[in-house]
């Protein structure tokens, strides 16, 4: 629902915003019984649109200009972290939706440090992604150490994992993607997978390693249930990195790692430095994201469709001119 628009204080931005995509975190969000900042709340950290206002301070930015906001939104700027250039893991990190109100709106203030400048040729609606699932495929392969022409897997085709596929195939990686049914193999080759491996019929941690084994397994699944068998597709020194996850333990023996020097390892998504080069990187290798748009007002039936699995591949709001409320810099989001 739109709210009303909040002058920018000093070092803040407000946007207009004009897409706004739909999270697996914002499932969470919504599903919040008791949100840590209490109610209301506006979901939505993956939002594109215009320069509205610039706050006091804010040098690099002009009104008019096309920004967005990704699961970063701001950081301490002193602590460790920060201070080494890591602002995305700032124990302090600030996320739009969970931090303060989010992108499920017709404006959004923010930091200026958060902001991700938005290319030319890239539509608002294939931007507001890449400021979450974008961002967070595109470093995971890039700081994973594979190497172009090594064997990398991507395990589910999704939000994530169609971003994934993209990106690994543009990066020259043997790309090798891993779904559940045949009608996800059509979707892996337009993506650019140069193997399919269906995993309802196959052990797909056999499958990886009779193909020689994987460099890199990027799981952007929902659940961790996969995860235990696909350690055998790693060659060695090979790599399973996780930024798709349900919260489950993951009962791993620890032969297979230490025998075989492979590696389990997390990531989560990128400051926005990144998430400009994940954008340019789309422009020059023309990748961009499957999105269906809604309009903001039908947030609940998006979300729904979303949760359901059945979008392909990620759930875009848009606000439509005519319910953006005017500026009204008196009132509090």
């Amino acid at each position: 629902m739109p709210v009303s628009a909040r002058r920018p204080g000093e070092g803040e931005v407000r946007i207009d915003v004009v897409a706004s995509g739909i999270c697996g975190a914002d499932a969470g969000t919504v599903a919040a019984k008791s949100p840590a900042n209490g109610f209301p709340i506006t979901p939505g950290h993956e939002a594109a649109g215009v320069v509205a206002e610039v706050g006091r301070g804010v040098r690099g930015w002009d009104v008019g200009q096309a920004a967005g906001v990704g699961w970063f939104g701001g950081s301490c700027g002193h602590c460790t972290a920060c201070r080494s250039g890591d602002p995305v893991h700032c124990p302090d990190r600030r996320i739009p939706g969970l931090s303060y109100p989010g992108g499920w709106s017709s404006t959004l203030t923010v930091p200026a440090s958060a902001l991700i400048r938005i290319p030319d040729g890239i539509s608002m609606a294939e931007a507001a992604p890449f400021g979450c699932a974008g961002v967070t495929t595109f470093t995971a392969l890039r700081d994973s150490g594979a190497r172009p022409g090594d064997r990398v897997a991507i395990l589910g085709i999704g939000g994530l994992g169609h971003f994934a596929v993209q990106f690994a195939a543009a990066m020259g990686f043997e790309t090798v993607a891993i779904g559940r049914g045949e009608h996800k193999r059509q979707d892996a080759a337009a993506l650019g997978a140069h193997h399919y491996v269906n995993a309802a019929e196959e052990d797909a941690g056999q499958a990886l390693r009779e193909m020689g084994g994987c460099q890199l397994i990027l799981s952007t699944a929902s659940s961790s249930a996969p995860l235990a068998g696909l350690i055998d597709g790693l060659a060695p020194h090979g790599r399973l990195t996780v930024v798709g996850f349900d919260g489950t333990a993951l009962p791993v023996p620890l032969g297979k790692l230490v025998m075989h020097a492979r590696t389990i390892a997390g990531h989560v998504t990128g400051n926005p430095a990144d998430t400009e080069q994940a954008l340019r990187f789309a422009q020059a290798a023309n990748i961009r994201p499957w999105v269906q748009t809604v309009p903001l007002a039908q947030a609940a039936e998006a979300l729904k469709n979303q949760r359901s699995g059945h979008a392909r591949f990620r759930m875009v709001l848009t606000v439509d001119p005519r319910e953006r409320e005017e500026d009204n810099p008196d009132a509090a989001s």
